[in-house]
Formats: structure tokens, C-alpha cells, sequence
């Protein structure tokens, strides 16, 4: 009788040692999650990191890109608005026209930029207070009295002056462009830049040929 009772213990112990040994590893392999989601969860969360970062990230220098250039395009196409009326040679007429083809639509996607980065989109009309006056930031714009003085000019005189200016203009466009390629964090605007340069560099080189026609 007292060795069947002690087989029966055994019996019991070696039962509940075993059923104990199963339950731990049951729960260590869900990971303990009580979502059910076990070692999923983590891994999940973590790679929306890298996903956020490639969207996109801006910093101070993407904003004051988009800030800059606006008013900066705004007073390109307002100089190649001009154009149309007064401009003599063909040529400088189909320059404006494509300032203005390709600044139009980059005025529309900074602002987009900035709106949705809860940022204020500079109003229609300050490229009028960035000219060479004191405290401008913007390299390149024209002061009120370039503004002026193509306004009232025309035909050959006016051809000359809208080259030279718009030079100066460009130049200015690719200073900041390359600060923002310098600095700037958000791919897009990067890009931006980088499109700026070439084809402003490239419409420098025609105008400073057509001025020297």
C-alpha cells in the first residue's frame, strides 16, 4: 500500500510539473501581447518610422525656400507679363513666355508646401517690399524703379532692359536655390532647386547671347 501511494504522488507531481511546462511555453510564444498581434506589434510600429521620414521632412531652410520663392516667381512672371506688349524681338517674347510656363506652376506647388506645413503663404503684392531696399532678404529682385522703368519702355529699349534685369533676376533665384540644396531637407523642395538651377543657369546663357545680338 505504501509504495502504490507513492507511485501515485509521483504520479501527480511529474502530471502537474509537465502541465506547468507547458502553459509557460504557450505564453512565451505570443510574445505575452494581449492583442493578440504578439511579436508583430513591435516590428510594425518601428518600420512606420523610416516610412514618416520618407515622405518627407522639412526643416527651417525648406520654408524659407518656399517663403522666398514665391514672391521672387511672382516678380518674374510680373516681368514677363510685360513682354507681351512691349517687347520688340521675338525671341525675348518667347523667353517670357517660358518663365512664365514654368514659374507659374512652381508658385502653385510651394505654396501647397506651405499650407501644409501650417505655414503662411506670402501674400500677392510683397515681392513689391523685396526689392534692393533695406533689410530685402530675396538676392536678385528688382527694385521699384527697375519695375518702372520696364513698364514704361518699349520695342528695343525695352528688350534690353527686361535681359539685364531678368539676368539679375535669375542669378538671384539660383543663389537661393542653392541654399536650399545646401540646407534644405524636404526631398521635394531639393529637387525643386535643383530643376531651378539648370534651367535658370540655361536662360542666363541665352539671354546674356541675345543681349550681346
Amino acid at each position: 500500500m505504501t509504495a502504490q501511494r507513492s507511485l501515485a504522488r509521483r504520479a501527480a507531481v511529474l502530471a502537474a510539473t509537465t502541465a506547468a511546462a507547458l502553459a509557460l511555453a504557450a505564453c512565451g510564444s505570443d510574445g505575452g501581447s494581449p492583442s493578440g498581434h504578439g511579436a508583430h506589434g513591435s516590428p510594425d510600429a518601428s518600420a512606420s518610422t523610416p516610412a514618416t521620414a520618407a515622405g518627407g521632412r522639412h526643416n527651417a531652410a525648406d520654408v524659407a525656400f518656399a517663403e522666398g520663392m514665391i514672391p521672387h516667381h511672382r516678380q518674374a512672371l510680373e516681368m514677363s507679363e510685360l513682354a507681351a506688349g512691349r517687347a520688340s524681338s521675338a525671341q525675348v517674347k518667347t523667353l517670357a513666355q517660358e518663365i512664365r510656363a514654368a514659374q507659374d506652376p512652381e508658385i502653385r506647388t510651394l505654396s501647397g508646401w506651405l499650407t501644409s506645413w501650417g505655414e503662411k503663404v506670402p501674400a500677392p503684392g510683397s515681392e513689391g517690399h523685396a526689392g534692393h531696399g533695406a533689410g530685402h532678404t530675396m538676392s536678385g529682385m528688382m527694385s521699384a524703379d527697375d519695375m518702372e522703368r520696364l513698364r514704361t519702355s518699349s520695342g528695343a529699349a525695352f528688350d534690353a532692359a527686361f535681359l539685364s534685369l531678368m539676368v539679375e533676376h535669375h542669378q538671384g533665384a539660383v543663389e537661393m536655390a542653392e541654399a536650399q540644396k545646401a540646407d534644405g531637407s524636404y526631398p521635394p523642395a531639393r529637387t525643386m532647386a535643383e530643376e531651378i538651377i539648370t534651367a535658370q543657369n540655361a536662360e542666363i546663357t541665352r539671354m546674356k547671347a541675345l543681349l550681346k545680338d
